[in-house]
């Protein structure tokens, strides 16, 4: 079940009923709109914009780490297929049956209760929404009260309050209809288990409850001991830890070694389950979008869990290894190339060609650059092969002082022209091994064995399953193009 805040449905009713209004206000899709579908497998489609996307995260470098020096180098082709093989991973686990897997399921539980509690809620809510408009003179009065408030915040304020009375009132309303009942004989039972893994763990490291612990140290006798019950449903001690579990240890309850505690704590999370029967009741469950949703959720758990187990037994290297690694791999792990550099960002190629023949002409830069940068305020900066990627092997032939471009370098979520000056030029310097490296390199090293065999995993995936690629579809995808 679900840990959810009256003021939780709110915010998931309110984001649904905004994207309801715009899917409602869109145009219709013309037949020339619809995606343009770059590969096939199974039921499964990738369409152009997917691949794009996946694309454009590729490239980006992301980081300070010299080994990214050629990050960018995207084969459009490999990609597509690397995410055909994730499909065909995630069909895998479907048949492994990890849907049934106690944290996924859980997951999935928590996701699906969400997405139809705040379904419902919406629905109700737009039927009474004479009951949860603000007037100006309920904000006025608000003010009167707390002159602090702003007209927003006392805004913000009323419509909270009305909305969890009038979610009080339903709820109210849908305890009746589906005969809520509390099973108080076992909340001690829960006192005794939430004890048990708070302060008698085996293996104890931490002064809070985690997932594997609800998995692993819970029989599934106490598991099923349920707390309450409803026409269609039940709320068992595994909910209940599972609900706890998805909060911050600051933030759980402090009294749940009583009695008192535990019901507080059930009431706390049980609203959503009855509102859940009630979408379901309704046949908000089979609704297009939210069947999408939630097979797009399960499919990204099911990937996950296919890719930990696959790699779930690469051991960890003993110190000898380690340091062999790290003297066949120094550049890897040594102080990066470094560049200090100042530069213009230009709208297109034409204006960086201008930019760059007016510098060529003697011009100031920062004169320049205060009059055609996109950034014109951007101070000089240091820049590695880690944070430029692709681009950096161009920047790396200018010298100190040097005008460099026009050139392509990433700017915000895209790319786009710049000219850049090189103000310093650092090469890259060896390190010795130290034992404060050990775990970096220890992390570097396991990364790339992991890697490894889902590299072979999929290669063996893409020979097992059948599934068609449309090459003349991404013919035209050019990673470098300027936006």
């Amino acid at each position: 079940m679900l840990a959810i805040s009256f003021f939780g449905l709110w915010v998931v009713s309110y984001n649904c009923y905004s994207a309801e209004q715009q899917k409602q206000e869109q145009p219709v899709v013309k037949e020339a709109e619809q995606p343009i579908v770059v590969a096939k497998i199974s039921d499964y489609i990738i369409n152009k914009k997917e691949l794009e996307q996946r694309v454009k995260n590729e490239i980006f470098p992301y980081g300070y780490d010299q080994s990214n020096e050629q990050a960018g180098i995207i084969d459009v082709s490999e990609t597509l297929l690397e995410m055909i093989a994730e499909k065909a991973m995630i069909m895998e686990g479907r048949k492994l049956g990890y849907l049934q897997d106690e944290e996924i399921s859980a997951s999935i539980d928590r996701f699906k209760n969400g997405r139809l509690a705040g379904m419902v809620w919406m629905q109700y809510a737009k039927s009474r929404e004479d009951e949860l408009n603000i007037t100006q003179e309920e904000i006025d009065n608000q003010i009167k009260a707390n002159p602090k408030l702003k007209p927003t915040q006392a805004n913000k304020l009323l419509q909270n309050q009305k909305a969890n009375k009038l979610i009080e009132k339903y709820y109210g309303q849908l305890c009746e209809k589906f005969h809520w009942k509390k099973q108080s004989e076992n909340f001690s039972k829960v006192v005794q288990v939430h004890d048990r893994l708070l302060n008698q763990s085996k293996n104890r490291k931490q002064w809070w409850i985690l997932n594997d612990q609800v998995k692993d140290e819970v029989t599934p006798e106490e598991k099923d001991i349920v707390l309450a019950t409803y026409d269609g449903g039940k709320i068992t001690l595994k909910d209940w830890l599972y609900a706890l579990v998805q909060f911050s240890p600051p933030n759980r309850p402090k009294d749940l070694n009583t009695e008192k505690g535990v019901e507080a704590f059930l009431d706390r999370i049980s609203k959503a389950p009855v509102l859940v029967a009630e979408a379901k009741s309704l046949g908000l469950d089979k609704d297009k979008d939210y069947l999408k949703q939630l097979r797009d959720r399960e499919d990204m758990n099911l990937l996950g869990k296919v890719m930990t187990e696959k790699v779930k037994d690469v051991n960890e290297p003993t110190e000898e290894q380690i340091v062999q690694y790290f003297e066949k791999n120094e550049e890897k792990f040594g102080t990066p190339k470094t560049l200090k550099i100042d530069q213009i960002w230009c709208e297109n190629l034409e204006i960086a060609n201008k930019v760059k023949s007016e510098l060529d002409g003697g011009k100031d830069f920062d004169a320049v650059k205060s009059e055609y940068s996109l950034q014109k305020q951007s101070k000089p900066f240091n820049c590695y092969p880690g944070s430029e990627g692709i681009f950096f092997a161009d920047l790396w032939k200018g010298e100190p002082n040097q005008i460099v471009g026009p050139t392509k370098g990433f700017y915000g979520e895209g790319i786009k022209w710049r000219i850049v000056k090189i103000l310093e030029k650092k090469p890259a310097e060896i390190k010795e091994y130290s034992a404060n490296m050990k775990d970096g390199v220890k992390g570097k090293m396991m990364s790339e064995q992991k890697e490894a065999i889902l590299a072979d995993y999929r290669k063996e995936l893409l020979k097992n399953y059948s599934y068609e690629v449309y090459a003349d579809k991404i013919r035209d995808i050019d990673p470098l193009k300027v936006q």
